[in-house]
């Protein structure tokens, strides 16, 4: 009797035990995947059948209602949010860029490096709520005043991680020999990275920053500290409560009064669509950039 006689029932045995657990793993992954899908599918129906009913000319126009009032819309909470997402992308996008260039170009594996991917990893599992208080304590009590510049502040920190870690993933993807060839040239680093990485990673870049823009444009926790809410239009200094959707949305929707849930149904859903519409776009420009 051969070996390869010997051997056959054994690797019988063994195909039969890969087969096995292969089966078991595809039919756990596609139960696992089923159920997500019926649950995200599920939330985003009753968003769309609740939000729905509250979307009128008016939602648009008009201020948030008084307590117990009918009528009325978001305007206010609308404006106050896009200029509060506008400070922190603004504020976080140039911080995010430069440093994860830093970490990915100069830095690399340098002590300095690794204690700043230390502390962008607390940061970016920090709760926000925490970022909120500390946001609170250097800005809000020395102001004496709530303010939309403290909310765009806690804003920008939450987002800054995110920017940081995506630039720096990104540049580690773009070939060393891009980088030689900028030198051989005689460039010196800063026209290398300006000119031949950032360019050949903008598409990463820019989803990083989309990723962010996700991320602080439904944050609640943070304005609770910082810009908190107020039922009508803010003042130009951003002094004092500037309305959000977040926090709107946070408040009328564990209100008594109808008219104030079907609002917040509404900037539910607005909020959402408004992500989903980043994204479409952030992928029709990323696009073109992919296939140069």
């Amino acid at each position: 009797m051969d070996a390869a006689t010997t051997l056959a029932p054994l690797a019988g045995r063994v195909r039969r035990g890969r087969r096995v657990a292969d089966r078991t793993l595809r039919i756990g992954c596609t139960l696992a995947t089923v159920i997500g899908a019926v649950v995200l599918g599920s939330i985003l129906l009753m968003l769309i059948v609740q939000g729905l009913r509250g979307f009128t000319p008016a939602l648009f126009t008009q201020p948030t209602p008084g307590p117990g009032s009918e009528g009325g819309g978001i305007a206010n909470a609308i404006l106050g949010s896009l200029v509060l997402t506008a400070i922190g992308i603004a504020v976080a996008t140039p911080v995010g860029v430069m440093a994860g260039t830093y970490l990915a170009e100069y830095g690399r594996t340098s002590r300095l490096a690794d204690v700043i991917r230390f502390l962008n990893d607390i940061l970016l599992s920090a709760p926000s709520i925490l970022i909120g208080l500390f946001v609170y304590t250097l800005m809000v009590r020395p102001m004496g005043s709530y303010s939309g510049w403290a909310g765009g502040v806690a804003l920008a920190i939450i987002a800054v991680p995110v920017i940081v870690r995506t630039t720096e993933d990104m540049l580690r993807l773009v070939p060393g020999q891009l980088r030689e060839a900028g030198a051989a040239l005689g460039a010196p680093p800063s026209v290398v990275i300006t000119s031949v990485t950032w360019r050949a990673a903008s598409a990463g870049i820019v989803t990083g920053i989309i990723l962010a823009l996700a991320r602080i444009a439904g944050e609640t926790a943070p304005l609770l500290f910082t810009a908190l809410n107020n039922n009508s239009w803010f003042s130009a200094n951003l002094m004092g409560g500037v309305a959000n959707l977040p926090v709107m949305i946070y408040q009328f929707a564990l209100s008594p009064y109808p008219n104030w849930q079907g609002l917040a149904w509404a900037g539910a859903l607005l909020i959402t669509a408004t992500i989903l519409a980043l994204s479409i776009v952030a992928r029709l420009v990323i696009k073109p950039q992919r296939s140069r």
